[in-house]
């Protein structure tokens, strides 16, 4: 294995399995109802939302729970592509496939994300088939690849602890899709932002009255 490839983190299996945890806002629980945050939701940035981190940004839930909750950005793809940064699986180096920024915690680190036909070792269920996974499960699917199957990289994740996003959502800091409303591996990142927007026709169904 190359020393590039050492220092990366697969990050996504070892987040561990987190129970569902409540809103804790009446306010927020009639605004979003029956759409609430929940795993495998996509988490659509409010056109009024300032942290740069997430501005015009929809994100995939991987894990909502006690724990806190864990994100990763669809729409931020890198000019780096990911054979670059898989330098043990030259098959890579006849592809496109570009490495996303993930979220701005854990930079080094790097997610797998995959649609797959069927589970597999190594592999976690996320939504709709959609799935993380380690290496293994990329090899298997670059080496015998089944029709609709399609993965992509990350670099980094999103990150709340226990509570904090559901008080941003308080904020009207974001709004919540299921994750079925786009093909989220084939939807063009430049405008999936804007269509999730128009879906939620914002600004109502993304911001809170107060």
């Amino acid at each position: 294995m190359s020393s590039h490839v050492k220092q990366v983190i697969w990050v996504v299996l070892f987040l561990g399995t987190m129970l569902a945890m409540p809103s804790r806002s009446v306010l927020a629980q009639q605004q979003f109802m029956p759409l609430l945050v929940h795993k495998g939701a996509l988490l659509v940035a409010s056109p009024s939302l300032g942290d740069p981190n997430f501005t015009h940004t929809v994100l995939l839930i991987v894990e909502h729970g006690q724990g806190g909750t864990i994100g990763l950005i669809l729409n931020r793809p890198t000019d780096v592509l990911l054979a670059e940064v898989l330098q043990d699986f030259p098959m890579l180096k006849q592809t496109n496939h570009r490495l996303f920024w993930g979220g701005p915690v854990g930079r080094t680190q790097l997610a797998l994300l995959f649609r797959l036909r069927q589970i597999l070792p190594d592999a976690r269920h996320i939504a709709n088939g959609i799935y993380v996974g380690t290496p293994a499960v990329l090899e298997r699917v670059i080496a015998s690849p089944k029709p609709n199957e399609a993965f992509r990289g990350f670099a980094g994740l999103a990150g709340w602890a226990p509570g904090q996003l559901e008080s941003e959502m308080r904020q009207g800091s974001w709004g919540v899709l299921p994750s079925s409303t786009f093909d989220i591996f084939n939807k063009d990142p430049e405008t999936l932002w804007s269509d999730s927007v128009s879906v939620l026709k914002a600004p109502r169904t993304i911001s809170i009255e107060r």
